[in-house]
């Protein structure tokens, strides 16, 4: 019998290939084929992957209205609330009038809450709001706009009155910039789940940004999350066809509210 370690017959080295052991060179050549084959593998399946065509189909929550199309739920990240009444509150609005939310029942009421002295997204929820206001035709007369202000620091109904003004909303004849005792604003905010961090008067005021639909008896009933993108140099804004769609999608479901 030849040994494994002494050469075989007709030149051959412990009887060939079957016959002999594993050297670490032989090893390392077995390891590389199998990764080699793993690596065309796990490329193979990458492309076919990448190939395959995506689905567009989206997402939409139940409780939505038929009018609402779902991309434009999708982009205002419409949620349907559980028809819970709205929290009540008493403000004073940009004109000095102190009235409650109670008083403005029998009315859908759109509801933000917005910044004086933004320079963000509160300018561009503003365009919506004037957006929705012309959108809503003849329906508009059942329909409030509303803000409640998140900025302490900047908290007088002058404040309110001129960023109205700034920013058009004073075209919107039920439109109410709602302010007062700090104590007031705060319990607005807490009921509604509105963060608010204002840690100096020079500092940025960074707040919740959220539309509340509140139909005409005075329960929550849609949610929307207000966005913005930013240029390079920091600057919000949003492209025109999504501000359209979002003035739209307002005034849709204040429509089916008011109905």
């Amino acid at each position: 019998m030849v040994s494994a370690d002494q050469p075989g017959p007709a030149g051959t080295s412990g009887g060939g290939t079957a016959g002999r052991r594993m050297t670490k060179r032989d090893w390392r050549i077995l390891v590389s084929g199998v990764i080699a084959i793993t690596l065309a593998g796990l490329i193979v399946t990458a492309i076919l992957v990448a190939a395959r065509p995506r689905s567009t189909t989206l997402l939409r929550p139940s409780g939505i209205p038929r009018s609402v199309p779902t991309r434009l739920a999708d982009l205002m990240q419409l949620s349907p609330l559980p028809h819970r009444p709205a929290p009540g509150f008493t403000l004073t609005d940009q004109n000095g009038r102190t009235m409650s939310l109670s008083a403005l029942r029998g009315k859908v009421v759109v509801l933000e809450f917005m910044d004086s002295h933004c320079v963000d997204i509160c300018p561009i929820v503003s365009q919506e709001f004037v957006a929705a206001y012309h959108d809503l035709g003849p329906a508009a007369g059942k329909v409030v706009f509303a803000a409640i202000n998140v900025n302490q620091y900047h908290a007088s109904v002058a404040d309110m009155a001129a960023y109205s003004r700034e920013h058009g909303l004073t075209a919107i004849p039920s439109w109410h910039f709602f302010t007062g005792p700090l104590p007031a604003l705060q319990a607005a905010w807490r009921a509604y789940e509105i963060e608010v961090r204002a840690p100096s008067p020079n500092a940025d005021i960074i707040h919740t940004s959220a539309v509340y639909l509140i139909g005409p008896a005075g329960q929550e009933m849609f949610l929307a999350s207000p966005m913005a993108d930013h240029t390079r140099k920091g600057t919000a804004y949003l492209p025109a066809s999504q501000l359209a769609g979002w003035g739209r999608g307002i005034a849709l479901l204040a429509s089916y509210l008011a109905h």
